[in-house]
């Protein structure tokens, strides 16, 4: 993806990654920011620690660069695996599988589900793969984009949802 300057308005076509639909269903305003180059995770210890629990855990598999997206790894059956560092599942983890899975479909890939894998608790979460998913996929898709090509920022969450953001000093510094 093109970065763009704060006032510039990113394209309306721009391939879409994980990342992008992550930062979405975590936080619009995230999104929006991310894409106009504004990116604090760089100095993020929580990011930095959840780089560490992907380089140190499933450390046989292959990463699967799409381009847009990098995939954790595809096992045989097509199934798709993301490996997060959080301790519970939440939304935005199952919509960017969702998402990988859709971008693997456009390429002829006959995708089965996808697992989201918490190594730190030893859990699990599969995520399905129907004409259900591929919908909230694709309005995933959309959503994000009309995020990103806002002329306006979004709002602010709630201040407890923002704990542990990398973009807490941005929205809620003084």
């Amino acid at each position: 993806m093109t970065t763009t300057s704060a006032h510039d308005t990113p394209e309306d076509n721009a391939p879409l990654g994980g990342v992008h639909i992550k930062y979405l269903h975590h936080c619009p305003r995230q999104l929006w920011l991310y894409c106009r180059g504004y990116r604090p995770e760089q100095r993020s210890d929580l990011v930095a620690f959840g780089e560490v629990v992907d380089d140190t855990t499933f450390t046989r598999r292959r990463d699967v660069d799409l381009g847009e997206a990098k995939i954790d790894w595809v096992t045989a059956g097509a199934i798709v695996h993301e490996t997060k560092s959080s301790r519970a599942p939440v939304p935005a983890h199952a919509a960017q599988v969702r998402h990988y899975c859709l971008l693997l479909e456009r390429r002829g890939v006959t995708v089965r589900g996808g697992t989201v894998h918490y190594p730190l608790v030893r859990r699990t979460t599969d995520v399905p793969w129907n004409a259900d998913a591929r919908a909230a996929a694709e309005a995933s898709e959309a959503e994000a984009r009309a995020v990103i090509t806002a002329s306006e920022i979004p709002g602010r969450l709630k201040r407890p949802a923002c704990r542990g953001c990398s973009y807490l000093d941005y929205c809620w510094g003084d």
